[in-house]
């Protein structure tokens, strides 16, 4: 019994401390090293504080170990089980009685404490992460505008605008193009060229939801020498109505922060949403999707068992204790899987395809053609 114990300690151990190896480099070579690259950019030409470069990467973090978890877990069972199968170790459980069935349970209790783990980031972590990066990046919008516009960049953040910035420098803009977008109907209202323009923050009186007057914060955006054409506005795509070749020495854009911070909120749609929301009762349309959110972070959760079931068999019958065999056999796993539950997901919009149940699938194709193996595996 003893000898057990001391088995099952030896074969947890070594999982354990090669999964959190795996999940480190997971996370930084396929999330945060893509992170790094696209946010490099924004640090270093549009002078936002390196500050928020690092929370934001704090943020995007619970989200990319809802993956990394999983895909660690299952290049831990490669590399372990194939290791131990390459040097006879599973030979020598065998020969003193110890079944494969047996010498798993460490692995189906890891299983468990990591999916475990991957269920709570999925229903309180990474909402609230979401949330507070929106969050971050409105402050970003409020405190400092400029980090927002850098050089030959295309600005979609601002509701009903885009902007388009050829130079930065300092406070100072050359060669924009303002483009007037109505959400609503999605066609473009006005286009306005200026050579030079400059950001400053300002507040404005607004009426409110009640009728009430407020104070709003607001970008301006300050332009010269500029030249503005418009649409008809109930005709905007009869280019024979369009109003063109006006020249203003000076103008103005101001882009509402509020409405910026709206967008932003409703940007995460239930991605964003804690538990208590995706569980609280709401619109009957936001009730489908709120299920089909539900039934896709339980499915992910529990995409750690699928791969155990899967890496076990598979590892035992490769017999390869080479590091790079195991990494590249689980990327291979992990890039299949994931695909299909991307492919499943995207079908959240067709009701007619029970999306809920479809998230399920990639799930359920793992876990067969993994339990037949383990099955034949353990007669053997």
């Amino acid at each position: 019994m003893r000898a057990v114990r001391l088995l099952d300690r030896y074969i947890g151990r070594q999982l354990l401390v090669t999964a959190l190896f795996a999940i480190v480099v997971l996370s930084f070579v396929l999330v945060l090293g893509n992170i790094f690259k696209r946010l490099l950019d924004m640090l270093v030409n549009q002078n936002a504080p390196a500050s928020f470069i690092l929370s934001f990467i704090a943020y995007v973090l619970p989200f990319s170990l809802t993956f990394t978890i999983p895909w660690g877990f299952l290049t831990s069972v490669l590399l372990v089980f194939g290791r131990m199968s390459a040097e006879n170790e599973l030979t020598a459980l065998r020969s003193n009685g110890v079944s494969i069935p047996r010498a798993c349970l460490p692995v189906w209790g890891l299983a468990a404490v990591f999916s475990a783990i991957c269920l709570w980031i999925n229903m309180f972590v990474a909402p609230h992460a979401q949330q507070e990066m929106k969050n971050a990046l409105f402050n970003i919008a409020t405190s400092n505008p400029l980090a927002m516009f850098g050089s030959d960049k295309v600005i979609e953040e601002f509701p009903g605008h885009v902007i388009y910035v050829e130079k930065s420098s300092g406070d100072r803009l050359s060669n924009l193009l303002v483009y007037k977008i109505d959400e609503e109907n999605k066609t473009l209202k006005s286009v306005m060229f200026a050579r030079e323009g400059r950001l400053e923050l300002g507040t404005a009186m607004v009426k409110n939801s009640k009728g009430e007057m407020e104070e709003e914060k607001q970008l301006i955006l300050r332009l010269r020498d500029g030249r503005y054409e418009e649409r008809d506005e109930n005709h905007p795509d009869e280019l024979s109505r369009l109003r063109n070749g006006i020249v203003l020495a000076e103008g103005s854009v101001s882009i509402s922060l509020k409405a910026l911070y709206e967008k932003k909120q409703r940007a995460g749609g239930v991605g964003s949403m804690a538990l208590s929301e995706l569980l609280s009762k709401g619109k009957p349309e936001k009730e489908i999707e709120k299920k089909i959110e539900i039934n896709k972070r339980l499915s992910n959760a529990l995409a750690t068992f699928a791969f155990a079931l899967l890496a076990v068999p598979l590892a035992v019958t490769a017999q390869r204790k080479e590091t790079s065999v195991g990494f590249a056999i689980s990327l291979a796993i992990g890039l299949i899987y994931y695909l299909f539950f991307f492919l499943t997901d995207m079908a959240r919009n067709r009701p007619n395809l029970h999306p809920d149940i479809l998230v399920w699938v990639p799930n359920l194709v793992f876990f067969t053609i993994g339990a037949l193996r383990f099955s034949k595996l353990s007669r053997r």
